[in-house]
């Protein structure tokens, strides 16, 4: 009996040759940067609006950061085949065979944001220079002093949280309207001028500007009892002006803005005949005088939401349509990262293997 056997070694070394020139890693960086973007946003967006539904209820907020996202793949292959006959053909051997696997172990590491800093950075009012740079930067001056500011020269702004709620001073909203109108002309600025200690923030109301705007610029300045003629008013933190030549803003700490915004979201009526959260603010009126952001209450998940929770067998939510609820909510989250500078130091970090 004459045997022969012959073995195909050329097209799986060829096969090994071309997969082991193909790297992985590179193809993957568009796609696992922008799903990681993704979902670290929508995960940011609901544990916000978690906190402001807790709020709600009289509940503690906890915020946890993403620290770090590093994902590893392996990819390994084993390729092989082979043929055999004899004569006369008494019988024959075939075998062909791939072996290979893909591993995706992304390890996500998480830092709960607690210890004295960070509640004390929640306590902490936001500056005056943080404000009006803001200001500066482009944000309606009207939308940050609603949200942001207790008062201007002791004018009250309207407060929802349960401890001083508070309607707010009908000058508030006149003071805010021309304000915004005066921005929108581009006849207000700020400076930094130097003094002998310190670096001081200063408002300037521009010369040179068409009568109606300049009647705005003195409106204002009369209702905030500041000299009428003045140009340039010192901006400090306070709730009332030392002189005629300041503006004092009280300002609104993290905490203080959540609860403001937390005192309208929408509650079930029979949680508030149950004591289990304080009935829902009513709004002043519509734009600025009403409701900031919009959180809905519903039985089960809307088919079309910005962001959605479950808390208390409920959804509360934001309707994907409500623009200008969806554009503060995206604000406040900006401002909550002013506080997440500090604080993390010495947290306890949890870190997930999140692959198999």
């Amino acid at each position: 009996m004459i045997r022969n056997s012959v073995r195909f070694f050329g097209v799986p070394i060829l096969l090994a040759l071309l997969i082991g020139c193909t790297a992985i890693g590179p193809a993957t960086v568009a796609r696992d940067r922008f799903d990681y973007t993704t979902s670290v946003s929508d995960s940011w967006k609901r544990q916000m609006l978690l906190n402001i539904v807790k709020i709600r209820y009289g509940d503690a907020p906890i915020f946890l950061d993403v620290a770090s996202i590093i994902n590893q793949y392996q990819l390994t292959t084993d390729v092989n085949a082979s043929f055999g006959w004899s004569f006369p053909p008494t019988g024959n051997n075939q075998r062909i065979g791939v072996d290979g696997s893909f591993v995706d172990r992304p390890t996500i590491t998480y830092t709960p944001m607690t210890g004295e800093k960070f509640a004390r950075n929640l306590m902490t009012p936001i500056a005056p220079a943080t404000i009006m740079s803001m200001v500066e930067g482009g944000y309606p001056i009207d939308m940050v002093f609603r949200i942001l500011v207790h008062s201007v020269n002791g004018i009250q702004n309207q407060f929802g949280g349960t401890a001083r709620a508070r309607r707010a001073d009908p000058e508030f909203y006149l003071i805010l309207e021309k304000l915004r109108h005066i921005q929108a002309s581009g006849a207000v600025a700020l400076r930094v001028r130097k003094t002998e200690n310190r670096d001081a923030l200063m408002m300037v109301f521009r010369k040179r500007v068409d009568p109606e705007i300049e009647a705005e610029g003195k409106a204002v300045r009369r209702l905030l009892g500041l000299k009428e003629e003045g140009g340039e008013f010192r901006v400090v933190y306070g709730s009332a002006p030392s002189n005629d030549e300041e503006v004092a803003l009280l300002t609104r700490s993290i905490i203080e803005i959540l609860s403001d915004i937390s005192s309208t979201v929408v509650v079930p009526a029979e949680h508030v005949a149950e004591l289990r959260t304080p009935p829902t603010m009513e709004p002043e009126g519509e734009g600025i005088k009403g409701t900031m952001i919009r959180i809905l209450c519903s039985e089960k998940r809307p088919g079309d939401d910005f962001a959605a929770v479950p808390y208390r067998d409920r959804w509360f939510w934001i309707d994907d349509r409500d623009y200008r609820s969806k554009k503060l909510f995206s604000f406040l989250m900006f401002v909550m990262t002013l506080t997440e500078t500090v604080g993390k130091e010495g947290a306890p970090i949890v870190t997930i293997s999140a692959g198999g």
